[in-house]
């Protein structure tokens, strides 16, 4: 049955269900368009363009946002009870409503697959609310570049600042902005995230891809110079240019062969060889694999995987990479989000753990603990102790099995009349086809 809250949060919506801030201007229809944002952030954009020009970046994040926004997350009443088997879930709540379906154009993983995105580019995001009165009705993700946080000297934070599309700022009270950061050493309001720890990098895999897409539209050839031995008029210019583009510019042109009256042609530029650029996306690769600690086998690369490290590289995906940021938005929303709600203050959200399981470990921990408790109960102890203490179910104890009895011998012939000695009665058979003593 549906709460009171619920039901109210959802008759407010249908009143109000208007994003709290622009996200696209109104003589344009790109969303996220334009060019103002905080100053605060200046490589947010280089950031988010790598993340759709560079294929190792793209995977990496795709594959956290992915493996993050997958995991189920559940609502429980706060307790002291360290046992979480023993916790009581909330089944209905206007947070997880919330949570479930965070505005009327997003469901809760996309919601939080996009806000992650974010949280990996830059190392910081943004969750705007949408609030009537003091009911939480919507979360929003927002590009934490257009959000200024408004600095105080002793109340550190006022509140702050969103830079629409076309220059507009719209002012957010500290209670409608929920931000999630990787610390930054340099800045308490700002976060710091891996990618600028390597945008450099970034930005040489980009220019080679680049390099490489320009070497081919120019004809797969190296650039040059090509000298006159006068100056030309610019109407002679233009055309000289133009003809030249039209002749030998482009794939379809390469290897053309040039003939140039009263001109020379002198090559000016490196061979892809010379440039090594194969070696230097290698090298761009790895730098970005390492600044996220990202398994290798997760990427694709199969030159030295085999099954065993590719299900280790699963397990270490989920302890170094889903859960830390898990816990981290476990923390904040606990914090600063759910008390808002409903008996919120009373309530903790936490999520199913992601590890996948590794059979062999089980195994050998299943095999351990049954070992342990069958000597305990050889020393002389209570076996419903033992099983307690083992972590291992309720059985009934029967007793030990008695030894079986060996099946009686057959005499007789087979079908070629042959003496059948020496070979044991099939018991079941003998149920089966009806034979007879």
């Amino acid at each position: 049955m549906e709460d009171l809250f619920s039901a109210i949060g959802k008759g407010l919506r249908r009143v109000r269900n208007d994003a709290p801030v622009p996200y696209v201007g109104t003589r344009s229809n790109a969303a996220f368009g334009g060019i103002f944002g905080s100053p605060d952030i200046p490589d947010a954009e280089r950031a988010f363009d790598a993340f759709g020009s560079v294929g190792t970046l793209f995977a990496i994040v795709s594959q956290i946002g992915n493996a993050f926004a997958s995991v189920p997350w559940h609502l429980y009443k706060r307790t002291s009870v360290r046992d979480q088997s023993r916790r009581t879930e909330v089944l209905n709540s206007g947070f997880m409503y919330v949570w479930d379906k965070p505005n009327e154009f997003m469901t809760g993983r996309r919601f939080r697959e996009a806000t992650q995105q974010h949280l990996d580019l830059v190392g910081e995001c943004c969750i705007v609310l949408n609030i009537v009165g003091n009911i939480v009705l919507e979360m929003w993700p927002v590009r934490p570049d257009r959000i200024e946080p408004i600095k105080h000297p002793t109340k550190f934070l006022t509140g702050y600042v969103y830079h629409g599309p076309e220059g507009e700022e719209v002012p957010l009270g500290k209670d409608q902005v929920i931000r999630i950061m990787y610390p930054n050493p340099r800045d308490p309001y700002r976060g710091m995230g891996p990618v600028q720890a390597v945008l450099a990098d970034i930005d040489a895999a980009r220019y080679s891809a680049e390099w490489n897409r320009n070497f081919f539209i120019n004809g797969a050839r190296p650039g040059g110079i090509i000298e006159v031995d006068r100056k030309m008029s610019d109407k002679e210019f233009i055309e000289f240019q133009s003809r030249w583009r039209q002749q030998h510019q482009g794939v379809a042109n390469a290897h053309r062969v040039a003939v140039l009256e009263n001109a020379k042609w002198k090559d000016v530029s490196f061979s892809m060889t010379d440039m090594q650029f194969a070696e230097l996306r290698d090298l761009s690769r790895e730098l970005i694999r390492e600044a996220f600690a990202f398994p290798k086998p997760m990427l694709g690369t199969v030159d030295d995987v085999n099954r065993a490290n590719a299900e280790a590289g699963k397990e270490i995906m989920a302890e170094g990479q889903t859960i830390p940021r898990l816990n981290r938005w476990k923390d904040e929303i606990n914090t600063f989000l759910l008390p808002r709600f409903a008996n919120g203050s009373t309530l903790v959200i936490d999520y199913e753990d992601p590890t996948p399981i590794n059979n062999e470990l089980a195994n050998a921990i299943r095999n351990s603990k049954t070992t342990s408790a069958a000597n305990l109960v050889k020393a002389g102890y209570h076996p419903d102790d033992v099983a307690e203490a083992m972590e291992l179910p309720a059985m009934q104890w029967v007793g030990i099995p008695a030894a079986p009895t060996p099946a009686p011998k057959e005499e007789g012939t087979d079908a070629n009349g042959s003496a059948i000695t020496g070979r044991r009665k099939p018991l079941i058979g003998v149920l089966e086809r009806g034979w007879s003593e």
